[in-house]
């Protein structure tokens, strides 16, 4: 089976939530087409961290180390998203080398050193 027959894909109307910050993070999203804000919301102020499009890749965070959403998701266009599993994720990262691997758990650590 190719690739394609595996991916789940979700049509999201516009202003739909994806996740919120604080959600369990079980998955990531590839945008296919449309447009996803990334956004934080605290005492009843929102702000936009990124504006992200076709290509971009979002949520995958919780796919390195399961901690909970740093973020808020939601589309600001109609958007197709191409559901990435943790299991799918675990699976493709198993077959590169542990040293990328390795490699990954660094940036991961980084970023969220520098996000709190």
């Amino acid at each position: 089976g190719t690739m394609a027959e595996v991916l789940q894909r979700k049509v999201i109307a516009v202003g739909e939530r994806i996740f919120k910050e604080g959600d369990d993070a079980a998955s990531a999203y590839l945008i296919q087409d449309g447009e996803v804000e990334i956004y934080r919301e605290a005492g009843g102020q929102k702000t936009v961290l990124a504006t992200i499009g076709k290509g971009s890749i979002f949520g995958e965070m919780g796919l390195v180390d399961s901690q909970p959403r740093m973020a808020s998701a939601r589309a600001t266009a109609m958007t197709t998203v191409v559901i990435v599993t943790r299991p799918m994720f675990q699976e493709k990262l198993a077959k590169t080398d542990p040293f990328v691997r390795a490699l990954l758990n660094i940036f991961v650590e980084t970023i969220r050193r520098s996000s709190k």
